[in-house]
């Protein structure tokens, strides 16, 4: 699922997004887990919202197919959930993903501090937040805003502080899944 977050997140900044909120929900109550990838980006009409759901629609020259966001869909029915897809020319695009948490088919979430390292060595100039909630309680676990204050002008993708990144994403995901 993860990579499914890494291209998501990719689209977005494709789309001239300055900021990307990458939010993680579980609630063990409703038997649900949500993947939400909100961003400033430049948005979608009605009509595009439409299409980026066909595999064989995409924005990019270089390829004839977009398989991203149709995977994910797949995903998401294959585990009892669905997709939604909410977007606006000019206002940004959200992204939530929705799975059935004790699915036999919930593919796992896989190693989100290489995805959050790779989106954010790779664009450092695009501010990140990714959050966590369990059962309506929510935690921030990162945000690059805070961390370019605390490193007072040390590069984000600099190799030291890109595995700091990884790490520390990776463990606060052990304690809260």
């Amino acid at each position: 699922m993860s990579l499914h977050v890494l291209d998501v997140a990719e689209n977005s900044i494709d789309a001239g997004a300055g900021l990307i909120v990458i939010t993680l929900s579980e609630n063990e109550k409703e038997d649900s887990f949500s993947v939400q990838i909100e961003d400033d980006g430049k948005g979608m009409d009605e009509e595009m919202v439409k299409r980026v759901l066909d595999p064989f629609f995409t924005t990019k020259t270089v390829r004839r197919f977009g398989l991203g966001i149709p995977l994910l869909e797949q995903s998401c029915r294959e585990s009892g959930g669905g997709l939604h897809i909410e977007s606006a020319a000019g206002k940004g695009t959200t992204i939530n993903a929705r799975f059935r948490k004790s699915h036999i088919d919930r593919k796992p979430l896989g190693d989100m501090g290489s995805t959050m390292m790779t989106l954010i060595g790779g664009h450092p100039e695009i501010d990140f937040e990714l959050r966590f909630e369990k059962n309506g309680v929510a935690d921030s676990v990162l945000s690059t805003r805070e961390l370019r204050k605390e490193l007072e002008g040390v590069p984000l993708n600099e190799p030291a502080v890109l595995k700091y990144i990884r790490e520390n994403v990776n463990e606060a995901m052990q304690e809260v899944y």
